[in-house]
């Protein structure tokens, strides 16, 4: 029961498609609605399937940053499918909150900051534990790092001199490490520094009604002499005690210069009243990062400013109020939630006990107990390049008609990957993801510049060596596939198959005969001695004396034009029998009878 207990500040998974990988997310509150139903106020995750390449790439030059500053080197010594594993491990944490429906969550899982000095090889070997180390904004579109990371090694230690020795001197000059504002040895009681002090605070209230934009803020003689009894009205009057080396007259002279008094106003006084909402507004969203409070709410506040105003902001009666406030809503919301374990089948679940979708999915159906339930043929999971489990997903786009087993499907519903790289992980989906076809073939894009502006890229097939071999090896499988033209033929399972074939068909022939090749010298000697006969051909021609260029050319078929040079489809590929695309298509010394009555004229004479 305690795992189907769910708590703020929990990490979850969250579905929200049947297809799409789990969302994680970590739940701030839980909040019941009118209908009686939980929703929780999540701060999202974002795996790298969701940011852009480019954003990626950055992603990218960081963990190779990181890489460097790693003493161990454990990220070289790590295999490239574990590397491939890694990135499904890594997230992105984001400020966006979101509320999702309860009933949602499929699970607990952990997210932490990427810990320095942990081995990155202990995020695999725990189960559904994920690390973060950048920061994603999804609106602007940008990755920062965290500013929450600990500061772990020398770099960040303090350097400690060595411990003086009995009489020894400090050679230092105290001056220039600090600036000295009190002493201690002084003439003056404790009662007439107090005396001074009401003084100073008298000279503050005074100079507060003389002030038009205080006695705006402070219309009451009550607010005026309590924000004069602030910590800022002090500090002046002990620094000016501390400059007039401690004689009162002249420290009083100094409070009431010629001018008029010295009005002293800290943070607390300076902000407005909107000024202060905006804070607090920030606050609420942004917690204590004061870089961002600043950016967004308050730009033309020094960073300064807004730290000092926070401290002060603390020891007001708004701040209790709002945290009294904040404790009476904690208690009147919910604190954990119990969310059974979903057990709906999911749309993307093959059944097993059809026989035709058994085959559809290509791979045999295990029953619970292990036996084969159902036989199919022989298609590969698209991960681990299994042909028998329990249950079989569909996975990827519809007219690839890629598969999944069960335990590949768990990996990809937590971690948006597959667990090892495949041919849809070298690039993100396009139209031209790979050079790898879905026959194992490889088609190699041609690279000229005079196909640069055709709108179809042109490219050539190269079978390999084992694609070969299969085909005679598996004409059985094969030959069952050629009865079903439209279905995709699984390269992997039949690959596998041959791998299984091979070491029977090593004692046996193969049946294919060595074509002897002649060579060149007797192919060139051969045309020499039989040359090509030449063919009489009927002579046509026709007077061209008065018979304007605009008249010699071929006069096409104007009636529907297209973008193939305004040649109609019957013109480029023919109709039904060959006598109608001989009279169609324009030829060499024979016209059809559209160009025979355009070229029509008394003075022309033909000869046929």
């Amino acid at each position: 029961m305690a795992a189907n207990m769910y708590r703020v500040g929990d990490c979850v998974f969250f579905e929200n498609s049947s297809s799409n990988p789990f969302l994680i997310r970590r739940i701030e509150e839980l909040n019941k609605t009118v209908n009686g139903n939980v929703e929780a106020k999540c701060v999202c995750f974002y795996r790298r399937r969701d940011i852009s390449s480019s954003l990626i790439a950055l992603a990218d030059k960081h963990a190779k940053e990181v890489e460097e500053e790693m003493e161990n080197g454990e990220l070289q010594e790590l295999s490239e499918n574990e590397r491939h594993q890694l990135k499904h491990r890594e997230l992105f944490l984001s400020r966006q909150l979101e509320s999702l429906p309860a009933t949602h969550i499929r699970g607990k899982c952990s997210v932490t900051l990427l810990n320095e000095t942990e081995l990155l090889l202990s995020y695999l070997e725990r189960e559904d534990t994920f690390f973060y180390s950048l920061v994603y904004d999804p609106q602007l579109k940008t990755l920062l790092a965290d500013k929450g990371e600990i500061r772990v090694g020398p770099q960040y230690q303090a350097d400690i001199t060595d411990l003086l020795k009995e009489g020894e001197e400090d050679g230092r000059d105290q001056s220039e490490m600090e600036a000295k504002v009190w002493d201690g040895d002084i003439p003056l009681t404790d009662k007439q520094i107090d005396q001074f002090l009401v003084v100073a605070r008298s000279v503050g209230t005074f100079a507060r009604a003389l002030d038009c934009s205080s006695s705006v803020r402070q219309p009451s003689l009550h607010m005026s002499a309590a924000a004069a009894s602030r910590d800022i009205t002090q500090f002046h009057a002990m620094d000016t005690l501390y400059k007039n080396t401690y004689e009162v007259s002249q420290a009083i002279s100094a409070l009431v210069p010629q001018g008029g008094p010295v009005l002293c106003r800290d943070e607390m006084e300076e902000w407005s009243a909107s000024e202060a909402n905006m804070f607090e507004e920030a606050l609420e969203k942004y917690g204590k990062d004061f870089e961002d409070i600043q950016q967004d709410f308050l730009p033309w506040k020094s960073l300064t400013s807004i730290v000092e105003y926070y401290y002060m902001w603390k020891t007001t009666d708004r701040y209790v109020q709002q945290k009294r406030l904040k404790a009476a809503e904690a208690e009147s919301k919910l604190k954990q939630v119990y969310i059974p374990n979903y057990n709906k089948p999911n749309p993307n679940q093959i059944n097993g006990t059809n026989t035709k979708a058994g085959a559809m999915n290509g791979g045999s159906v295990l029953a619970p107990n292990g036996t084969v339930a159902v036989l199919g043929p022989e298609r590969a999971c698209e991960s681990c390049f299994t042909t028998q489990s329990y249950q079989w997903y569909s996975w990827g786009p519809p007219n690839m008609q890629c598969r999944l087993c069960a335990a590949c499907w768990a990996y990809w519903k937590k971690y948006g990957g597959l667990k090892m790289p495949t041919r849809l992980d070298s690039e993100r989906p396009g139209p031209h993801r790979n050079n790898l076809n879905i026959h194992g073939t490889l088609a190699r894009s041609g690279t000229s510049s005079k196909f640069a502006v055709k709108t179809r890229q042109a490219f050539y097939l190269h079978t390999t060596k084992l694609t070969k071999i299969a085909r005679r090896l598996c004409q059985d499988i094969l030959q069952q596939a050629a009865r079903h033209p439209y279905v995709p033929i699984n390269s992997a399972a039949i690959k596998a198959e041959c791998t299984l074939r091979l070491p029977e068909a090593e004692n046996q022939t193969m049946g294919m005969k060595r074509a002897a090749r002649k060579p060149l010298e007797t192919i060139v000697q051969y045309l020499e001695a039989h040359p090509c006969p030449k063919q009489d051909r009927a002579q046509v021609g026709l007077h061209i004396s008065s018979v304007t260029p605009a008249r010699l050319m071929p006069i096409l078929n104007h009636s529907s034009p297209t973008i193939l040079g305004k040649r109609s489809y019957e013109q480029h590929n023919g109709i039904d029998g060959s006598m109608k695309k001989r009279l169609l298509m324009p030829y060499k010394g024979m016209m059809n009878h559209t160009q025979a009555r355009q070229m029509e004229d008394p003075q022309v004479t033909y000869f046929l």
